[in-house]
């Protein structure tokens, strides 16, 4: 696919509204969509009808929404589905950007469809979009450490050691993202694993 020939892509950074969440594992997909934002120059307005913040805007040459859903993770897909359907975007233009449990600290990978690990946001938007076969910005955040709940340590902030490195991985991240936009799947994964 060439970027004269790509249709718009929906990229949707997964987190968990408000304050205590901003600086949590579970919201480097809300980090991602930010930075990529930044790099647009644009700002994020509500969509009514999905009930998601949405930016419209143009990166790497292709028509790009970036998305936050409003909602708890847990109910992201129906904010992900509100907005494919609006935007007539079939499920194989969703890329969605979330942190990962099973990949180490730091490590970014993507891919297309699969299962979703225990990942309740990925869940919601399996079934809203009735399909796995969507893209995903896999952002690594370890596991929890010795007993930890996963559930209890997704919604933890980074330690100290990991917030030093955090800005950098976002922004390694949002360079997949690009990377994915422009040169699709295949191309993107061998440049960047």
């Amino acid at each position: 696919m060439t970027e004269a020939t790509a249709g718009p892509a929906l990229v949707v950074g997964l987190g968990n509204p408000g304050p205590e969440y901003e600086r949590t594992r579970h919201n480097v997909g809300f980090m991602v969509a930010d930075v990529l934002a930044e790099r647009v120059g644009g700002r994020f307005t509500v969509h009514k009808k999905s009930g998601a913040d949405l930016l419209e805007a143009r990166l790497d040459g292709r028509k790009v929404l970036i998305a936050k859903p409003r909602t708890y993770m847990n109910l992201s897909g129906r904010s992900v589905a509100a907005l494919a359907r609006f935007f007539s975007m079939p499920a194989s233009e969703v890329i969605a950007v979330h942190d990962e449990l099973d990949l180490p600290f730091g490590a970014i990978r993507l891919k297309l469809g699969g299962g979703e690990g225990g990942h309740n946001g990925l869940r919601s938007i399996s079934q809203a979009l009735t399909t796995k076969d969507y893209l995903r910005v896999r952002f690594g955040i370890g596991r929890p450490p010795g007993r930890q709940d996963p559930a209890d340590y997704v919604l933890k902030p980074f330690s100290a050691p990991e917030r030093k490195e955090v800005p950098v991985i976002v922004e390694q991240a949002a360079d997949a993202v690009e990377l994915l936009l422009s040169m699709g799947l295949e191309p993107a994964q061998n440049q960047l694993h």
